[in-house]
């Protein structure tokens, strides 16, 4: 069974981004796809160091919730991320979080389904959504859309309930991730997946 892996970033696990999150997962449910819910608004999560512990041990040197949410990250066929927008951004917590969790791991995330999902009161949606995307789309990632940008209005979970174009964009951009996940695993065993190339780094040592 395909999996979708939903990270919540808000620090509140049932507000205005859980019933965006909340809105997807019952159309996953009826597509026959398995969800898991990971919120991470509340933990203490520290950002990276650049130490390249990883490199050699696959996993991350703070033992946390991103080494436990990594596996998790690994099996699915799809990441959603979600969160409230915190002046004009992402919330700091999931954006440590994200760092760490996309610059730790060593498995391929090449085409993988990904989704960004933000919630705000009143503005600062679309440059957090766009923060959000750069992850899916520095990883070989296909992003889904839907029919609006990902995000929902309000300052309590009862004003997204009252957001009905809001909760349509979710249901709309689950039924497009259950098909792209379905498209992609029928494309990879006839086609196979295209050809990753990863042997040139440019950083211009020499200054040339």
């Amino acid at each position: 069974m395909a999996k979708v892996l939903l990270i919540n970033g808000s620090p509140h696990e049932h507000g205005c981004t859980a019933e965006a999150l909340s809105e997807m997962v019952s159309v996953f449910t009826e597509e026959g796809i398995e969800t898991e819910i990971v919120s991470v608004g509340k933990k203490a999560v520290r950002g990276c160091i650049a130490c390249r512990s990883c490199f050699q041990t696959g996993k991350c040197v703070f033992d946390d919730i991103v080494n436990e949410t990594a596996g998790k990250f690994e099996s699915a066929d799809g990441l959603v991320v979600g969160s409230p927008v915190y002046y004009g951004s992402p919330n700091g917590n999931l954006i440590a979080f994200l760092d760490r969790l996309f610059y730790s791991t060593r498995f391929k995330k090449h085409m993988k389904v990904g989704a960004a999902v933000v919630s705000c009161r009143r503005g600062g949606n679309t440059a957090s959504f766009d923060v959000l995307n750069k992850y899916f789309t520095i990883s070989g990632m296909p992003v889904a859309s839907s029919t609006y940008w990902n995000m929902v209005h309000g300052f309590t979970a009862e004003d997204v309930k009252k957001d009905l174009e809001g909760l349509q964009t979710m249901r709309n951009l689950a039924r497009n991730m259950a098909f792209m996940i379905r498209a992609f695993a029928d494309a990879k065993e006839k086609y196979g997946y295209p050809k990753e190339e990863h042997e040139v780094f440019t950083s211009f040592p020499d200054g040339k």
